[in-house]
């Protein structure tokens, strides 16, 4: 056997293992991540009546939990990447578990805002913080697969909260409470585990994974390193300064605006199905809820899949976020044919899902490997601020009656986004080998 060879089935029997043992816990953490986040979506049609929430109240409550998020982002990240992933992911998840559960007991709107900022605080630097842990385990060539796997999580989170969510509603009161507490409370207490089982069985880096050989531990961290200049040891400042770079800045507030698509979408979504036939019960309402978000989700795998094999990103990204805008068009147009609007979200579905892993694996190349870090975390905290905008203008702006007529707002957001990433300079990645940085 020759050396390249051998050197092709190391490579491979690594990548394989990793992707295996790394991605289904990962993937794991976030379906929960974002299910206790969006949860609020179906608990309003029963909250509403109970705690008499109109729908600007319901959305401030979806977005205030931004606000605390954004401001935790950072300081998140730099905390695991000094203390390790493994505790710092499993207090994420603990957390967050526990204060889900315990909105199920919030007995007016106060307290319920007081929750979702609880909230925000507890999941800040999550995602960011699993963008930098698979930048240990995946070379860019593959990264752009795993960051799909990673993203895959959302559709799943939708599709399980949907399900539930609106069969929680409808059949469950134990204990004289109300459905909507329960949904809170059961979709909450699984997080609790998974950070346990992260606790216990996620490794920090590849040196320390046991699953891994000793060679095969060398091998992937070897080529990890490839992709990246030396690394410099910086002060907390030092670190800081990467807020001022152009690229980070320019990429973070594309991600904003179609944030403001994403979470505008993702929580006014049982709204807009509701807004189809009233007399849907929420378990109807649930089960049509999954339809966009599992065309969404094989969407999302071929576009990840295509932009991987043609090392082109940007020209995905700007493509998604127009199917999106013109997919919140048509279910504007078409907000009172069922058929036709679910046709009309899935394609919102598509767009706002399939634009995540390529977006990622640019965002991932325009960072030196000290700044990934602060990096990703800035652009993802920045770009978080349209998960507030999407939701409240929508709230401010749709009646009970009519939600569609806030979704203009989300529409000229992903737009936005498309124009600007559209003169984002940038050279085609170069498959087997490391591929030139983007330039802004």
């Amino acid at each position: 056997m020759s050396e390249t060879t051998a050197a092709g089935e190391l490579g491979s029997r690594t990548i394989r293992k990793v992707s295996k043992r790394v991605l289904p816990l990962v993937a794991l953490l976030y379906v929960f991540n974002y299910m206790d986040r969006s949860n609020i979506s179906y608990a309003q049609l029963g909250m509403q009546h109970e705690l008499l929430i109109t729908t600007a109240v319901f959305g401030t409550a979806s977005a205030i939990f931004f606000l605390a998020y954004v401001v935790f982002e950072i300081p998140s990240n730099m905390i695991m990447k000094k203390i390790g992933a493994r505790i710092w992911l499993a207090r994420i998840a603990i957390s967050w578990g526990i204060v889900t559960a315990v909105t199920g007991f919030v007995q007016n709107i106060p307290q319920l805002y007081i929750a979702r900022i609880v909230l925000g605080v507890a999941e800040a630097g999550l995602y960011p913080g699993l963008l930098l842990y698979l930048t240990l385990w995946f070379r860019p060539k593959e990264r752009g697969r795993a960051i799909a796997t990673l993203a895959i999580a959302q559709p799943v989170a939708m599709i399980l909260g949907s399900l539930t969510g609106g069969l929680i509603l409808d059949h469950i009161n134990w204990f004289g409470l109300s459905g909507w507490r329960w949904v809170f409370i059961l979709q909450g207490l699984p997080a609790v585990l998974v950070g346990l089982v992260v606790l216990a069985y996620l490794p920090n880096k590849p040196s320390q994974a046991r699953f891994l050989s000793r060679e095969e531990s060398e091998w992937l961290e070897t080529e990890i390193n490839k992709d990246y200049a030396p690394e410099q040891k910086e002060t907390f400042l030092g670190q800081l300064r990467v807020m001022k770079d152009r690229k980070v800045l320019y990429m973070a507030f594309a991600n904003l605006f179609a944030a403001c698509g994403l979470y505008g979408f993702t929580f006014f979504l049982p709204q807009i199905v509701k807004q189809m036939d009233p007399s849907y019960s929420a378990t109807n309402i649930g089960f049509l809820g999954v339809i966009p978000w599992i065309v969404g989700a094989v969407g999302m795998l071929l576009v990840a899949r295509n932009s991987d094999r043609t090392g082109e990103r940007r020209g995905h990204v700007v493509a998604m976020m127009l199917l999106a805008a013109v997919g919140l068009f048509g279910t504007i147009q078409f907000r009172h044919t069922p058929v036709a609007a679910l046709i009309c979200l899935s394609l919102v579905a598509i767009g706002v899902l399939g634009y995540l892993a390529p977006y990622w694996a640019l965002a991932s190349r325009v960072l030196s490997k000290e700044h990934t870090a602060v990096g990703l975390a800035a652009i993802n905290s920045i770009a978080a601020l349209g998960g507030f905008f999407g939701p409240y203008v929508i709230g401010k702006n749709a009646t009970a009656d009519d939600v569609s007529v806030g979704l203009y707002f989300p529409i000229a957001c992903l737009v936005i986004c498309a124009v600007m990433l559209s003169f984002l300079k940038v050279t085609k990645e170069r498959r087997g080998a490391a591929a030139a940085h983007e330039v802004v």
